[in-house]
């Protein structure tokens, strides 16, 4: 029985929680850091390619909570340019898995169930020719699907997606395609991974698990240009729950929150201060109209 209650008890919060966040403002995308799968697996004194197994069964929990709560676009970052500086045989690991995960979701029927439009950002020249068949297949795959937009980012650094914009613009203005004056930040935008008429969108929230407070060169135009919400949060991606996850929806909703309430409460102290202003033009009206008594 005592076994059985801390269970009940989580579930009950969760059933909550999720009905909760329902009642306001959804976040349309989602940006996840995936920190600590090797910190996970040293904890438990196993290899560091455990950790990353685990870490990968909740990226595809998350990928249900998300279509479950009606969230529109879903950024994961899977490898990062700086992780090509780790031991080869880990980073021939983690591709693998990735490779292997992307082959699954091809033929997993909760992806055609839920149409998800599977795309990669990032620098495809640095991945592997076995990854690159993956990520064609399930870019194909899922192309014509518009339920919910996964964004997986292998070989991604934010300024280096930022820096391959700019060079592309500027070879378009350079052969005539795009005139100097015509440069807006949608211009930029379109330009940014993925290579299509599709970019990633503005990100709402941004969750970074692992306990280290700072986003990582990821999604700095979509993210930081957009004022989006962040929730850091201690456990190691394997452990990351569900209630963790809507926990990361309320801190965004309770943040719009605030900034409606401060919104709110600057535009009653505007309207006060013109009601202010316009109440002593009318005493100085009035008293001007005063006729000045015969001496």
């Amino acid at each position: 029985m005592w076994r059985i209650l801390p269970e009940l008890l989580y579930k009950g919060y969760e059933f909550f929680l999720e009905k909760d966040i329902r009642n306001s403002k959804l976040p349309q995308h989602i940006a996840i850091i995936m920190d600590g799968n090797r910190r996970y697996a040293k904890k438990l004194g196993k290899f560091t390619s455990y950790g990353h197994t685990r870490g990968a069964d909740i990226t595809e929990k998350v990928i249900e909570w998300s279509y479950e709560n009606g969230i529109k676009e879903l950024t994961i970052y899977a490898f990062s340019t700086e992780n090509f500086s780790r031991k080869k045989d880990e980073k021939k690991s983690i591709l693998k898995l990735i490779g292997t995960r992307l082959e699954e979701m091809c033929v997993d029927e909760r992806t055609h169930k839920r149409r998800l439009k599977v795309r990669i950002i990032g620098d495809r020249d640095l991945l592997p020719g076995d990854l690159l068949q993956s990520i064609d297949k399930v870019e194909m795959a899922t192309k014509d699907y518009d339920s919910l937009k996964l964004n997986i980012a292998i070989a991604y650094g934010g300024r280096q997606d930022i820096i391959q914009a700019i060079r592309e613009v500027a070879r378009k203005v350079k052969v005539g395609d795009i005139k100097t004056g015509e440069i807006t930040e949608k211009t930029i935008s379109r330009h940014l991974y993925p290579e299509e008429n599709s970019p990633v969108s503005n990100v709402d929230l941004i969750i970074r698990t692992g306990g280290n407070e700072r986003v990582s060169n990821f999604l700095p135009w979509q993210a930081c240009g957009n004022e989006c919400a962040a929730y850091f949060c201690a456990p190691y991606w394997p452990d990351f729950r569900k209630i963790d996850f809507l926990r990361s929806i309320r801190t965004y909703q309770q943040r719009q929150e605030e900034r409606s309430r401060t919104l709110s409460n600057r535009t009653l102290h505007f309207i006060h201060d013109i009601e202010r202003k316009l109440d002593v033009r009318d005493v100085d009206s009035q008293t001007k109209k005063i006729p000045e008594k015969n001496s």
